[in-house]
């Protein structure tokens, strides 16, 4: 799928707990840097980030899709051309909130993980904190069960161990069509 370096787009990485969704945003914001063209890359988790949730929402998924509206519209309305989205979708049947959030076509990448690598991030990444790593971990294999259930993804990326963020990043760019963007 190739999309007109003109208009605009979005982007939503996705993938489990500890997959690189963040990290490979910010590459892709890089890659799109280098070739010059406008964007914006929007963690969907700092859009959620407020406590407590309710319990109908306990992920606080309609927070970050109201601010997710404003922050879209606002990157957008500055020049971007490319809103790089890393966040996670387990539903399907939500996909158009988040297309309607952006305002502009939206494209799924699904980053796929080996559990064992997922497992190694998060041990260090919550080294430091046993009952966040704890649930992590356990909703590391749930949430990608949910995925593979769930069918999530325009297009997935192997992402093997050892790859460099910059070589996924490359990867999703060239799987989206946003390769000549990235050049």
């Amino acid at each position: 799928m190739r999309i007109p370096t003109s208009s605009s787009a979005a982007l939503l990485i996705t993938g489990t707990v500890g997959s690189g969704k963040t990290t490979t945003a910010g590459c892709v914001g890089a890659l799109l840097r280098e070739g010059a063209t406008p964007y914006a890359v929007v963690d969907l988790d700092a859009l959620r980030d407020a406590w407590p949730s309710p319990r109908s929402d306990p992920f606080y998924e309609q927070l970050m899709l109201a601010n997710l509206r404003d922050v879209a519209r606002n990157h957008l309305a500055a020049g971007a051309r490319r809103l790089v989205l890393a966040g996670v979708l387990e539903d399907p049947a939500k996909r158009p909130l988040y297309e309607q959030a952006v305002g502009v076509p939206l494209t799924v990448c699904r980053l796929r993980v080996d559990l064992s690598d997922v497992t190694a991030r998060l041990r260090q990444r919550h080294r430091d904190d046993r009952d966040a790593l704890d649930w992590y971990l356990h909703r590391s294999g749930e949430l990608d069960a949910i995925l593979d259930a769930a069918g999530i993804g325009d297009v997935e990326v192997e992402v093997a161990a050892g790859q460099v963020p910059s070589q996924v990043a490359r990867a999703v760019a060239v799987a989206v069509g946003w390769d000549a963007d990235a050049d």
